[in-house]
């Protein structure tokens, strides 16, 4: 059977456990095997650009050390998706990436909820080299840990309330800018009214339709 190797580049069993979670409905007993994986070796949380840059090495390693049909990048700032994409003749997709063109396959103009502010700017380095950043309304931050987004509850009210700055800003579809935030999707999205995008969700529709 195919497999798709699904790689949360930060060491969080319970952000790794929100990822499989997100995507458990991708898997089919006759079809490729999905198999997500947190990397002991990566940072806590991709806060920072530092964080960003430490974990191209442990993805790397990984991609080396563990053959698989295709590879996930499952962090939505696609830390080292360049030197992935390098390093196997297997296709390797960035969850951030994945959503934007979910994203503009739905709408003119997008939103993006982002875990901390130095997320905006890898998320806008990203936009520019796709060419899509004139087709973003806007991003906003929350500035909260990672336990504090996987939390079911406590920043819930936070992110409803980013998105719908975002839809004021003329957003007609929202990207759930981090990986731990898939748990509440389907909440914000009824409250919104509008669709709003799990980057984990498009990268596994994307690698399934490949592989």
């Amino acid at each position: 059977m195919s497999r798709i190797l699904v790689i949360n580049p930060n060491r969080s069993q319970d952000c790794g456990a929100g990822i499989a979670a997100a995507i458990a409905p991708f898997a089919r007993p006759d079809g490729p095997r999905f198999d997500v994986v947190s990397l002991p070796d990566g940072p806590a949380a991709i806060y920072s650009w530092a964080d960003w840059h430490a974990a191209v090495a442990p993805i790397l390693r990984r991609i080396a050390a563990d053959p698989a049909d295709a590879y996930i990048i499952a962090c939505a700032s696609d830390p080292g998706i360049e030197a992935a994409r390098a390093a196997t003749p297997r296709p390797v997709f960035g969850v951030f990436r994945a959503a934007v063109a979910a994203a503009i396959a739905r709408a003119e103009r997008f939103g993006i909820v982002a875990l901390v502010d130095a997320s905006v700017a890898r998320h806008r380095a990203a936009l520019r080299a796709m060419g899509l950043e004139p087709r973003l309304a806007a991003e906003h931050a929350l500035n909260v840990t990672m336990d504090t987004l996987l939390d079911p509850i406590t920043a819930r009210a936070a992110l409803i309330t980013a998105a719908r700055a975002c839809a004021a800003a003329g957003a007609e579809t929202v990207i759930l800018g981090c990986t731990g935030m898939a748990h509440h999707r389907p909440a914000i999205e009824e409250t919104l009214g509008l669709p709003v995008i799990d980057p984990c969700q498009q990268a596994a529709a994307l690698a399934l339709a490949c592989v």
